[in-house]
């Protein structure tokens, strides 16, 4: 039997494509729509808190939001109360753009489910919600992290 990891990889590298393709021409790639997510629902979070809600590691979450504030997306304070911190705050073009966003991974949602029940949907969501929230045990993170996506 072929491996979970294998079908898990292929829908996500696929959706890699899809997001690619619909985010052409909006200065956004693939990697940063989940920032936009993220940043928009939880204005002044923080870049750790970033990092922890969307497993990646914090060099990889600083480079990615230079590059969303170079693009005009978001701006980075100093948290005036612990200085070490850098909060997140969307522009008003992150709040612009979050609508497409938003329906773009409603798009691929429709597609890759197009043909499911509506007891298949909810069988498919419970299992890849337990699949999520065992995976984010072994990474020590909270089961809660994921939901904003």
């Amino acid at each position: 039997m072929p491996s979970l990891m294998r079908y898990i990889n292929i829908v996500s590298r696929c959706a890699t494509i899809w997001r690619t393709d619909k985010l052409e021409g909006t200065e956004l790639g693939d990697q940063h729509y989940s920032y936009i997510l993220v940043v928009c629902r939880r204005p002044g979070i923080s870049q750790d808190a970033i990092s922890r809600r969307l497993f990646i590691n914090k060099s990889n979450v600083t480079r990615s939001l230079a590059y969303l504030e170079e693009h005009g997306f978001v701006t980075r304070e100093r948290d005036s109360e612990d200085r070490r911190q850098t909060l997140v705050y969307p522009t008003e073009k992150a709040l612009e753009i979050l609508p497409q966003v938003r329906e773009i991974i409603r798009g691929w949602n429709s597609y890759i489910t197009e043909g499911f029940t509506e007891e298949e949907m909810e069988m498919y969501m419970a299992m890849t919600e337990r699949i999520a929230a065992r995976a984010a045990e072994y990474a020590k993170l909270s089961s809660d992290a994921y939901t904003d996506l």
